[in-house]
């Protein structure tokens, strides 16, 4: 069965730079339908999510933090899961944020039978963690993007290096394919040329 995923995220606890890691990882376990991020968007401190949201079709949800100390974001977040969960639009949950405030959340996203992945900092307490399904470490996510990308620099750089050097015979045989085709006034058309290197290649004769 594919697996429709609610992706719920924590914009007040989660760092902007780990998006399209986490996106990707997202999508390895299904279809996130649905992508939300809540927060105090009037809050400079979230700045650096804004320029992130359109590229990954993300919807910022206006939280007004009403009173000092307390985290509205996590209310706001809560009782929009248990909307989701009662429209009946997807069978899976992926909650984004290192606090423990959510693990009655996924324990009763669980207990409707929703599978349910948190994505968290490794500060994140346990007690979140083991209520998840499965839990996967930003952190852990970050490394894998760079190696991977270091790999793929090491790829690339092998495969110049294993590209066939040319040699003064290769120069020397292209040299007098050109003469022989070459008009009065020292001109060779490209097509001429390419008849030529066609017939000796198949003969694989080198001056």
């Amino acid at each position: 069965m594919d697996l429709n995923i609610a992706v719920l995220i924590d914009g007040d606890n989660i760092p902007s730079a780990y998006v399209k890691e986490m996106m990707e990882e997202i999508a390895k376990y299904g279809n996130p339908t649905i992508k939300r991020i809540y927060g105090d968007w009037t809050n400079p401190r979230l700045g650096k999510w804004k320029h992130v949201l359109l590229e990954n079709a993300i919807t910022p949800i206006q939280q007004y933090g009403y009173t000092q100390g307390k985290n509205a974001t996590d209310s706001a977040m809560i009782i929009d899961a248990m909307d989701i969960l009662y429209s009946g639009k997807v069978n899976g949950f992926c909650i984004v944020s290192s606090d423990s405030d959510f693990t009655r959340l996924a324990t009763r996203l669980r207990e409707a039978g929703m599978q349910v992945f948190g994505i968290g900092e490794k500060k994140t307490p346990n007690p979140f963690i083991v209520a998840c399904d499965k839990f996967i470490y930003i952190e852990i996510l970050k490394d894998q993007s760079l190696d991977d990308s270091s790999d793929t620099s090491k790829s690339d750089s092998k495969a110049k290096s294993s590209i066939d050097k040319i040699t003064q015979k290769e120069i020397r045989w292209i040299s007098h394919t050109i003469d022989d085709v070459a008009d009065d006034d020292g001109w060779a058309f490209f097509g001429g040329c390419g008849q030529s290197f066609a017939k000796e290649t198949a003969q694989f004769r080198f001056p």
